[in-house]
Order: C-alpha cells, then sequence, then structure tokens
C-alpha cells in the first residue's frame, strides 16, 4: 500500500507492523523499569526502544517481514509519535518557570539560541551537511535531546536515517556528559564561594545537558541539592520545543512563497541552503502547549495526569520502534563522521561556552 498518499487500511498486515512496534516498546518499558544501570548510562527508554528497533530492523530473518508491515509501522512513526509529542506537554506546567526564576529561563533561552545558531551555520557553511541533518543534531543539543529529533521530524521530514545520526549523538555525548558534569563540579567549586553554588550549577547542568534522563543521572552524580534544581531548569528548556516547532514551520513557508516569488529554478531559496519548505503550520505544535497550559492548570487530577505520562512515555517508545525498524546500518555508515563532528562541537560549546553564558548571566543578574 502507498504510504502516505491515502489514510491506513486496517488489515492484517497494518495491524502487525502496529502491534510489532507496540511489542517493542513494551519490552524497552520493561528492560529500563528492571535495569537502574541503562538510565545511569544515558540510555533512556526512547533510546532503548530506537536500539532494539535498529537491529530487529537489520535482523536478516526479518527484512522481508518488515516490509510487508510496513504500512502499521509508518503509521506508528508517523500519527502516534505526533500524539506522543502532544501528550509529552503533560510532563510540563508554566509554573516550571517560576520554581527556579527567571534567570534560570534568561540562561535557557540564550543557550538554546546560541547552540541552534551555532549548528546550522557550521553544520552547513562549513560541513556541507545536509540541512535537514544539521537541523536535527542542533535541535537535539539546543533543546531536548530524541524527544526534540522526534518532534522536529515531522516538520523537516527527513529520512529515517538522518534522525538515526542525530540520535546517536545524543547517546554519545550525553553519556559523556554524566560523566563530565561530576567531575567538573568538583573542579569548579572552589571558584564559586560566593554565589549558591549548588544551586547555580544545578541550573549550569539543565541548560546544557541533552535529554532529561541524561540531566537527572548527572545531577545525581553531583548530589546535594542540585538534582531538583536542574531537573526544573531542563524542563523550562523543553518547553522551548513548540515555539520552536512553529518558528521553524513559519520559516519553512516562507522559504516557499519567496522561492515562488523569484521563481529560483534551483530551488535555491534563502541563507544557508533552506529551501522546499514544508507546507503547513504543525498544529500537535499549538497541541503541545494547549497541554501544557492545561497541564499548568492544576484542574486535572494528580493520578490522571501520571496515567497520561506513562501512556505518552510508551507511545513515544512504540514511535521510537518504528524509525528503528526502518532505519538501515548501511545508510547510518553513507552520513559519514562529518555530523560526529559538529555534535562534538555543539557538545564542547554546551560545555564551555553554555558555562560562560552562566556566568555571566548570573554575574549580570547580581548573584
Amino acid at each position: 500500500m502507498p504510504i502516505g498518499t491515502r489514510s491506513p487500511r486496517f488489515n492484517f498486515q497494518f495491524l502487525a507492523g502496529l502491534l510489532f512496534c507496540v511489542c517493542i516498546g513494551l519490552i524497552a518499558t520493561a528492560l529500563t523499569e528492571r535495569f537502574d544501570w541503562l538510565a545511569n548510562s544515558g540510555l533512556s527508554l526512547l533510546t532503548v526502544a530506537l536500539l532494539l528497533g535498529i537491529v530487529l530492523g537489520n535482523w536478516p530473518s526479518l527484512t522481508s517481514s518488515i516490509q510487508e508491515y510496513i504500512a502499521g509501522i509508518q503509521f506508528t512513526k508517523q500519527k502516534i509519535l505526533r500524539l506522543g509529542i502532544v501528550l509529552y506537554g503533560f510532563k510540563l506546567t508554566f509554573q516550571d518557570i517560576s520554581d527556579v526564576g527567571l534567570l534560570g529561563a534568561v540562561i535557557d533561552a540564550a543557550v538554546f539560541l546560541s547552540t541552534f545558531t551555532l549548528a546550522i551555520y557550521l553544520g552547513i557553511k562549513y560541513f556541507k551537511l545536509d540541512r535537514d541533518i544539521a537541523i536535527l543534531i542542533g535541535a537535539c543539543s539546543a533543546i531536548c535531546g530524541a524527544a526534540a529529533i522526534l518532534a522536529t521530524e515531522p516538520v523537516v521530514k527527513a529520512q529515517n536515517e538522518k534522525v538515526t545520526v542525530a540520535i546517536s549523538t545524543v547517546v554519545i555525548f550525553g553519556t559523556i556528559s554524566i560523566f563530565a558534569y561530576p567531575v567538573l563540579y568538583q573542579l569548579s567549586q572552589y571558584y564559586f564561594v560566593n554565589i549558591d553554588f549548588p544551586l547555580q550549577f544545578g541550573i549550569y547542568i539543565g541548560s546544557t545537558v541533552h535529554e532529561v534522563a541524561q540531566v537527572l543521572a548527572a545531577a545525581n552524580s553531583v548530589g546535594g541539592n542540585v538534582a531538583d534544581t536542574a531537573v526544573i531548569t531542563k524542563m523550562m528548556r523543553v518547553m522551548m520545543l513548540g515555539p520552536f516547532l512553529v518558528a521553524l514551520s513559519i520559516y519553512f513557508i516562507y522559504q516557499d512563497k519567496r522561492q515562488v516569488r523569484d521563481s529560483d529554478p534551483g530551488g535555491v531559496g534563502g541563507s544557508f541552503g533552506f529551501s522546499g519548505a514544508r507546507s503547513g503550520i504543525p498544529w500537535f505544535a499549538f497541541l503541545f502547549l494547549v497541554v501544557i497550559g492545561l497541564n499548568s492548570t492544576g484542574l486535572l487530577p494528580k493520578q490522571a495526569i501520571q496515567s497520561l505520562v506513562v501512556i505518552d512515555n510508551f507511545l513515544l517508545a512504540a514511535a521510537m520502534a518504528a524509525l528503528g525498524l526502518t532505519t538501515q546500518f548501511s545508510a547510518i555508515r553513507r552520513a559519514g563522521l562529518k555530523p560526529l563532528f559538529l555534535a562534538s562541537i555543539l557538545f564542547l560549546w554546551l560545555v564551555f561556552g553554555g558555562g560562560l553564558i552562566n556566568i555571566i548571566v548570573t554575574v549580570l543578574w547580581g548573584l
């Protein structure tokens, strides 16, 4: 059945593909709940689901079956993913901003804007990377790791292999962060005796580490009251995902209109090679913000929100499994080392440039 041309037919092959992704998501959930060392090593639920999907998707005896059930797998990767992103808003509230304060919000915004701008500038101009890869790596580094990649993919409509390459950088450098930040804490705490250093270091971790799970692992290794501040700061950073998706889609639409107006037959269209804009506003991004607002009202029972969060984790895990099932090792190898080089520069920027941003804003704040 052609994908993307009509609504999926709910036949046996479709349901089999959907259930295959569901089963992998359940296995990933069980593994992460059973083995604490997975989270401690930086392998979040989404990452484990992706890895399982990649292994099974490249298993020789399963290749033909996956192609037979591809309709259900694609439905999971596209439609279920969007629902998961919307429900992700139940993990956030606008009150989180007040818990850390405007200081954390300003630092988050500065780190986000500088990191994504650097990713686009270096990735496209110097590394000559494909635009989609540069955007995905920039989004995961600047916002919230694998979740940002999953949310950005429907807007840019990147190929599976590009998404997987970007996610691999989250695993590599996010894992390094878990071990690097506690060392940085021990080395640097003696130089900041005049401020509330645990609080500031918590903001530093939350504003610069890739994923929420990695933030929690790194902050817990530091100890003290760093973890709570780090996670809240990180969730404030995650809130930037909605406006980012909307802004990115609007920019694409602007490039489309500009390309039509200028009658650009070569499709160059705009600075840094942005062209071929994806039509339409990602309505799931608006719904994501609406859900955050609903969660901020406190009207929903806490137990109901907890249940929705569990459901959301499972939906995102199934979507990650679908992504892995449709990713081939050969395509990842063809991506080369340039994406890794870009991600490594962004990682160094987050550690040192992000640290400098934290220090400058803190000093200007008068702390």
